[in-house]
Parts: structure tokens; sequence; C-alpha cells
């Protein structure tokens, strides 16, 4: 069984995942990561000063977005991309492996933005921009919006930013599958690690190949307390499995 988790990379995910994992016992788990995002992921928890610094060199827009989630985590007292790592060291506390089964970002992000129009690009700065000032109420109120209609969420997202729809989402959608695709082929049970507005373009792709898979959304999870601890840190070097 292929079990598709939505995450947020902003939310306090920790506790509710673990208690996932315990219960389905995966024989592998399936992150949207990539080699490079999972490295700068660990330089920003053991050297937050080099990870600063590497951050200089990245498009005006990436920093800003990335900015926002790093703005919105800490108010759920977190740091953006912890369910990643909550992840990984569960996996590596239990032997198991993983497979990192995104695109590299920076490629991905430098072909969007050679592909994006004028007025796409100028759309997306003024959004960013407005994100550094959007506060914990009104992300909460937004995400109640997309639980309830997150078709229509995409479909406002692919009018109002093509590119931005079809490079960062369908096309992630495609490779993502495959990736997932060639874990089935040696394992039964597998948990994959995803941004939520992925799971019902994945979902699809995996129906079309007849891949049986259910899916924990990230609205379930929230409904979940967390407790006062959880093992959303880790310091540790991991050896990466390629599928």
């Amino acid at each position: 069984m292929i079990t598709l988790i939505g995450t947020g990379h902003v939310f306090n995910l920790s506790q509710a995942l673990l208690n996932i994992f315990d219960e389905k016992q995966p024989e592998i788990f399936c992150v949207e990561l990539d080699r490079q995002r999972f490295n700068a992921l660990l330089m920003k928890q053991n050297n937050p000063e080099k990870y600063k610094e590497a951050q200089k060199n990245l498009p005006a827009i990436y920093k800003m977005m990335a900015k926002f989630q790093e703005g919105m985590a800490n108010e759920y007292g977190v740091t953006a991309g912890d369910e990643m790592l909550t992840t990984i060291n569960y996996a590596k506390n239990h032997q198991l492996p993983v497979a990192f089964i995104d695109m590299n970002a920076q490629k991905l992000f430098s072909k969007m933005l050679k592909s994006m129009t004028f007025s796409e690009k100028f759309r997306l700065m003024i959004s960013g921009f407005a994100g550094l000032f959007v506060s914990k109420k009104r992300v909460e109120k937004e995400m109640s919006k997309i639980d309830k209609d997150l078709d229509s969420y995409i479909d406002q997202v692919s009018k109002k930013f093509p590119t931005i729809k079809r490079i960062l989402i369908d096309e992630r959608n495609e490779y993502m599958v495959a990736q997932i695709a060639k874990a089935k082929e040696d394992y039964e049970k597998i948990v994959v690690i995803i941004g939520d507005g992925h799971v019902p373009g994945i979902s699809k792709m995996l129906e079309e190949k007849k891949l049986e898979y259910e899916t924990v959304r990230l609205s379930e999870i929230r409904n979940q307390t967390p407790a006062k601890g959880d093992s959303s840190t880790a310091s540790f070097s991991m050896e990466y499995k390629g599928l």
C-alpha cells in the first residue's frame, strides 16, 4: 500500500506524523526533496550562518518566498521543513531507507523564471512581498478555504500563474509519481511525504497506473493535538538512496 501524506512546511506536524508512521509501519519513505534541498535543511539546522550566506546568491523572488515560509513557521513554533527532518530522523532511527523523489529545486526554479511572462513575474513579486505581512490568523483563514475546495484554489493558481502551475505542480507530480512507481517495484508498504497541494494530482496519476494508495490530508493531521515534545530536529549524515 502507498500512503500519501499531505503536509505543510510551516506547521507543527511532528508528533502527528510520528503517530502515523508507527501505525503504517512503512518499508521505505519517499520525501518531496532533492539531495540539494536535503543538504540545505541540514545546513540551516547545523550551521545557520553558513546557510544564510548561501542564500544570498539565490533569486530575489526565491528569497522572498523562503522568508515568508520561515516567518510563518516561527509563528507555529517550528522551522520550515521540520516535517521532512522528522521523517528522515524516524527512518534513520528505524533503519529504513529514504528516497528523495523531487526534481532539483534550483534547476526547476531557474526554468520557471525563464519561462514566466513579465506579468507573471510581476504578480509573483507583488504576492511574495504582500506575503511578508500576512498574519497567522489570515493563513488559518486561507487554509480553511483551501481545505473546503482545493480544486478551486489550484484553478486560481493556474489562472494567475500558469507557468508555476505547469512547472512547480504538474511536471513535479509526473516526476514524483515515476519515482514512487519505481519504489513500488521493490517495496510493498510505502509512505510518501509531499505538500498537500500535490496529493490530488499524484493520486490521479497513481490511479491511472493502477497502483493502490490511500491518503492522509493536511487537515486530518492538523486536527491531531501535538505533544509538547517531538523529534522534529535531526543532526546526522544520511546515505542518499536513489531510485
